[in-house]
């Protein structure tokens, strides 16, 4: 394969990636490297449809005013992810505004924005927020047909699986496979069997099959370990009396409440349970829940002194019972994110070593002619049709 092509090859993949990461990131409800804007509420600084480089705010550093932050809103527009700058820091959390609003999102009703709300921040140099001009509007057209094609396919086939981030993995696996289905049986009709060329440079590498079917596999995995955990609030009222409403607590005093961790999937999962504001408390912090069943856990939620209405949070982070226990608790002692590539890293790498194991470790490859040999596809495509 020449330079050329190969460079042409690698800026294709890079595309898809970088749209797949968008559209994932909005299915997680946590931006992957890059996300992008819909409105005109950070203009200037963000046009409706730019892009810009997502820090995880596990690994950002302290929010200060001035910053840039995705976070989970409950009221903007209805909740979700939203972009805006911190214009102050207090007490009890962080002020936001759009820079094109006129009034922070607070005077418009939003309640102030906590540490466990914010899932990135964005990436800024000299004091300038990094922009990738229209990378969203790109992945806001791909993401509503895939949408529109991922709703088709669970009513015709009345799957569920489908949809969401799951569903996602199928419908790129599947499509790389009838791809290539295409493109193998388009070329084994027209092969000249007298002359092949056995050049490595040419042809489709299994280990890059492998390869395809090891990134789907961690795809779901890190979905199903990604999706149904998250942060948790509890809104609790400081008050003056004692009260049967288990987020009505006497000032002063503490309240217990159960944590259940469901888990409807076929493989057992370890789930941590962690305070994510002051207030709070939970014993035990991690459990282990079986295949389709569930566990809990009891948090304990203290009122102030003052009496008013507070905000608390636990964090829930969940993972594949795929490693022992003592490993994904050394794992998570370091960060909360190393369990999760530990994890990717065993079910990818295991994937790639049973294949080479069941290849014996031959260079197997699936050879094509010379591509320059070869008419394009739509070429070969409209030759059948009308052999």
């Amino acid at each position: 394969m020449s330079i050329k092509r190969t460079l042409s090859v690698a800026l294709q993949v890079a595309a898809v990636l970088v749209v797949l990461s968008l559209v994932v990131g909005q299915f997680l409800g946590q931006p992957i490297l890059l996300s992008y804007v819909e409105t005109g509420s950070m203009q200037p600084t963000l046009d409706p449809g730019d892009g810009f480089v997502a820090i995880p705010a596990q690994i950002a550093g302290d929010i200060r005013p001035g910053d840039v932050v995705t976070f989970e809103a409950q009221e903007i527009q209805g909740g979700g992810l939203t972009t805006h700058r911190v214009v102050e820091e207090t007490e009890r959390g962080y002020i936001t505004r759009g820079d094109n609003n006129p009034f922070t999102d607070q005077d418009g009703g939003e309640p102030v924005v906590q540490d466990a709300q914010i899932v990135a921040k964005a990436l800024q140099i000299g004091g300038g927020v990094v922009v990738i001009p229209h990378l969203g509007t790109a992945a806001m057209g791909f993401q509503s047909a895939l949408g529109a094609v991922q709703t088709r396919l669970a009513v015709t086939f009345g799957a569920r699986a489908f949809l969401g981030t799951q569903g996602l993995a199928y419908i790129v696996f599947g499509l790389s496979m009838v791809a290539y289905a295409v493109d193998w049986y388009l070329h084994a009709g027209t092969r000249d069997r007298g002359s092949r060329d056995r050049s490595r440079d040419d042809g489709t590498s299994v280990l890059a099959i492998l390869g395809v079917l090891a990134l789907v596999l961690m795809a779901t995995a890190t979905a199903a370990m990604v999706v149904p955990a998250g942060t948790q609030e509890y809104g609790v009222v400081s008050a003056e009396f004692e009260s049967e409403n288990p987020t009505v607590i006497e000032r002063g005093t503490s309240q217990e409440i159960e944590y259940v961790v469901p888990n409807s999937g076929l493989v057992p999962v370890y789930a941590y349970v962690t305070p994510a504001s002051p207030g709070v408390d939970v014993d035990p912090q991690r459990l282990s829940v079986g295949s389709r069943g569930e566990a809990s856990t009891t948090v304990t939620l203290s009122a102030p002194d003052e009496t008013g209405y507070y905000r608390l949070f636990v964090v829930e982070h969940r993972y594949l019972a795929v490693l022992p226990p003592g490993i994904v608790d050394e794992l998570y002692g370091v960060h909360p994110w190393a369990p999760l590539v530990a994890i990717n890293g065993l079910l990818g790498g295991g994937i790639v070593g049973i294949g080479l194991v069941l290849l014996r470790g031959e260079p197997a490859r699936i050879r094509s002619r010379d591509s320059r040999e070869r008419p394009p596809l739509h070429r070969r495509l409209l030759r059948e049709f009308y052999r």
